[in-house]
């Protein structure tokens, strides 16, 4: 490793120790660790010794994440299609994406610098929309306003009607992403590695709307009912535009958007059986 990138959540003062500590490291390992502008505004001296750039390099050896799910979503979105690996040390919550714990931070970060660690390659989902990267690596979600009517949404899978339902919203999630706002639909989750998305409502004024896993090859399409209120448009949980009454938008499924780091060994489920499993105690 020659060149990292350094992204940290939007909480400095859980996390600027931290950074001091990967500036310590980087040193140490003879990697340049580069940063943009906001992370020495958040961090002050901690970042000191972190290479401050207008604009981060497009394809550094490694990413390294201090942060939770959003940070490490955001990083994914930023590197997408690149083939950078984003190593994600957890500073939020869940941390569902992380590698390691923030206990694990010394021990985390020269793995990171040193190369050592599996990638694992992330499928997203992606749709033509007016914003720099139109992709997602968690989810697509449309959502009524706050405060707004209910939503009407129909929805087409490979051209064909499926369903026309009364809710709050609807979300297209990938494997990463089910375990997210889909999951909280009472939507099945899809272990990484599986080939495909799924659809899940948000609150659903009927008894017959059911989650549904979709073929990779199979274009969504969402359409919102004439005469109703915009639906907000969000990817990996950031607002990014609205989908208009009368109007639809099609969402698809694209393998290899983006590159996730895991230490050797670790996979899927035991993500699940350390994350879940663990809250559940």
């Amino acid at each position: 490793m020659s060149t990292a990138v350094l992204i940290t959540h939007m909480h400095p003062e859980n996390s600027s120790e931290a950074v001091r500590t990967a500036a310590e490291i980087a040193e140490e390992t003879s990697v340049e660790l580069v940063a943009a502008a906001d992370e020495h505004e958040k961090h002050g001296d901690a970042a000191r010794g972190i290479a401050q750039v207008a604009e981060l390099p497009e394809r550094p050896d490694v990413c390294v994440v201090l942060g939770g799910d959003g940070s490490i979503l955001y990083a994914l979105r930023r590197f997408a299609d690149a083939g950078v690996p984003v190593f994600g040390i957890n500073f939020g919550t869940i941390g569902f994406l992380a590698a390691v714990e923030r206990d694990q931070l010394r021990e985390g970060l020269r793995l990171a610098f040193a190369g050592e660690f599996e990638r694992m390659s992330l499928p997203g989902l992606e749709a033509d929309l007016p914003v720099d990267r139109p992709v997602a690596l968690n989810d697509f979600t449309f959502a009524r306003r706050p405060h707004g009517r209910i939503a009407e949404l129909s929805y087409r899978v490979g051209g064909e009607e499926v369903g026309h339902v009364r809710c709050d919203g609807l979300v297209a999630a990938t494997p990463a992403g089910s375990t997210g706002y889909n999951l909280a639909n009472a939507g099945p989750i899809l272990a990484w590695g599986v080939e495909g998305f799924v659809v899940s409502f948000i609150a659903p004024h009927t008894l017959t709307a059911r989650a549904l896993v979709v073929a990779p090859n199979d274009p969504l399409t969402v359409r919102n009912a004439a005469g109703r209120d915009p639906v907000e448009i969000s990817l990996d949980g950031e607002h990014c535009c609205e989908l208009a009454a009368g109007d639809e938008i099609e969402v698809r499924f694209r393998d290899g958007v983006g590159m996730v780091a895991q230490l050797p060994g670790a996979n899927f489920y035991t993500r699940i059986r350390e994350k879940f499993g663990r809250l559940a105690q």
